[in-house]
């Protein structure tokens, strides 16, 4: 009996050995993160606010989308092909199911295209484009448009497909219903297991996602908003949270000296920028009060040459935000090179155009600053007046803490002022859209110019966006894109300043790629 003991407790210790093993290999990979917003709404066409659109991609797909490289990939569509000029067709995937498991097919396609345009849609622009939508057959549709749009399924990146079954059922064919705004039923990776506005989100994985081989390995997302950084931070380093952002620029070197922490950064995709006053006859807020210094090129050019951008990204941004000279980042369709060279510094002869233009003495002039709206915009505000302060240009800076309560697609809201800091790229990620909404002469019949807080009106540079539009030929079409862009740098109307940085805090031990427009990919995270 006694020589059985050994082997007794030996065999007791493997089994134990082995249900440990056997329990740990079962434990979903659980991922904890948290983020300085919370979701708008689970409606996916309730809110255009970025940080909630890129969320909800995770539980809403659209026809087609974007890779880790913001290359147009296809997602619930399969291919497509323009059939005529003015119709595109789309042949969709099959063997998608919602997560209440009815399948997709063309009906839901043409519901959410009609929801999307519907009274309280936030999302009209991705499908305003499309005059009809016909279904050929269950996995075939055909989109008509009023015109040609060579971009279209960069548009349909943006419309999510929702189950018409399930928003019938539901009674949530009206955008922001009761229903929709707290569950949500999508075809994508990880659904929706309990929603607590400003609380916790929890997500699971859906085990009947159509890509088999998506590469990342989370199991359960839990999502913790957190206002304040230094709440997020903490988080971080106690533990409790994998991954937090935005980390700001001054928590950098805390967490890069942390063990086991690292830091993810890149330049985004989407430029910070200075717009200027064109519409008044007037400046308001200037000591000019006979007309309008900056509708004269030589003042705006010397501004242009008194901001040194290469300071301000080592100064401020910690050499982390990238220095441009163009409204559109590398990433955007249409980016060229050529028209995007940070503009140089050149104080004497930004005095010379000032004294030329008939400014002898100095003038005062306001610029707009929202407060914490854009990464360390109060910082680029003063830098910013410092540096026109050396060619006699007096700055008032006007803030406003409130201002993201007001912004459209991540603009601040408009303040009278001469100068206004901005930034914006489009959701479609093409440079014809950059000149039809920000650049483009007002038309409020047609949605033109509808961020141009300016009111700069260039007739030239509206012709061409207008053949950008329709022009079917990319090679043609890229021509006119880097000469309507090369005409906007020398005119000075817009300032570029630079591509600023996203920064994030994670645990080293997580593989994660940050996409540059600051949405975190969920499909490629991969947890030990």
């Amino acid at each position: 009996m006694r020589l059985a003991l050994p082997f007794q407790h030996f065999s007791l210790a493997v089994v134990l050995a082995l249900g440990l093993i056997s329990t740990a290999l079962a434990e979903p990979k659980t991922l904890r993160w948290s983020h300085q917003s919370d979701l708008v709404s689970l409606d996916p066409m309730a809110s255009n606010d970025a940080f909630t659109v890129g969320v909800q991609g995770w539980f809403y797909e659209a026809l087609t989308g974007f890779d880790q490289d913001l290359k147009l990939v296809p997602m619930l569509a399969e291919s497509w092909e323009q059939s005529e000029p003015t119709k595109w067709v789309f042949h969709l995937r099959k063997g998608v199911s919602f997560h209440d498991g009815n399948h997709f097919t063309a009906d839901d396609v043409l519901f959410s295209w009609q929801r999307s345009q519907s009274d309280g849609s936030a999302i009209k622009d991705a499908g305003a484009k499309a005059t009809a939508v016909r279904k050929i057959d269950d996995y075939t549709i055909e989109v008509t448009t009023s015109r040609h749009n060579p971009i279209l399924p960069r548009d349909w990146t943006q419309l999510p497909i929702m189950s018409k079954r399930w928003a019938e059922q539901k009674q949530a064919e009206q955008v922001a219903s009761p229903h929709a705004s707290l569950h949500e039923n999508g075809t994508g990776p990880f659904m929706v297991v309990k929603r607590q506005p400003r609380g916790q989100t929890t997500l699971k994985r859906y085990p009947e996602y159509w890509h088999h081989n998506m590469p990342g390995n989370v199991d359960k997302i839990m999502f913790q908003p957190m206002k304040q950084a230094s709440a997020r931070i903490s988080a971080l380093l106690e533990g409790k949270m994998d991954i937090v952002m935005p980390v700001p620029l001054q928590s950098v070197p805390q967490l890069e000296k942390a063990s086991g922490m690292r830091i993810l950064s890149r330049p985004q995709a989407r430029v910070l920028f200075i717009s200027m006053d064109l519409q008044h006859s007037k400046l308001p807020y200037s000591s000019v009060s006979d007309k309008n210094p900056l509708k004269d090129k030589r003042v705006r050019q010397a501004i242009s040459l008194a901001i040194d951008t290469q300071a301000i990204s080592q100064n401020i941004m910690g050499g982390r935000a990238k220095p441009t000279g163009t409204l559109i980042a590398p990433q955007v369709n249409g980016y060229d090179a050529s028209f995007s060279a940070p503009h140089r510094i050149d104080i004497d002869r930004a005095r010379k155009l000032l004294l030329d233009a008939g400014y002898l003495d100095s003038f005062s002039i306001r610029l707009a600053c929202p407060a914490d709206h854009y990464a360390d915009d109060q910082a680029i505000c003063q830098a910013i007046a410092d540096m026109l302060s050396a060619i006699n240009i007096q700055v008032e800076l006007a803030t406003s803490p409130d201002a993201e309560n007001g912004s459209e697609n991540g603009i601040a809201p408009p303040q009278d002022a001469g100068l206004h800091l901005q930034s914006w790229a489009p959701a479609t990620l093409d440079a014809g859209r950059v000149l039809y909404a920000l650049v483009a002469c007002r038309d409020s019949s047609t949605g033109a110019g509808r961020l141009n807080r300016g009111g700069y009106c260039n007739q030239e540079i509206d012709a061409l966006t207008y053949k950008i539009g329709i022009e079917a030929d990319h090679v043609r079409r890229n021509i006119m894109i880097r000469e309507a862009f090369s005409m906007l740098r020398n005119d000075y109307s817009y300032l570029p300043l630079h591509q600023p940085p996203m920064v994030w805090g994670a645990r080293a031990d997580i593989t994660l790629t940050p996409r540059a427009d600051n949405t975190l990919d969920i499909r490629s995270v991969v947890m030990p």
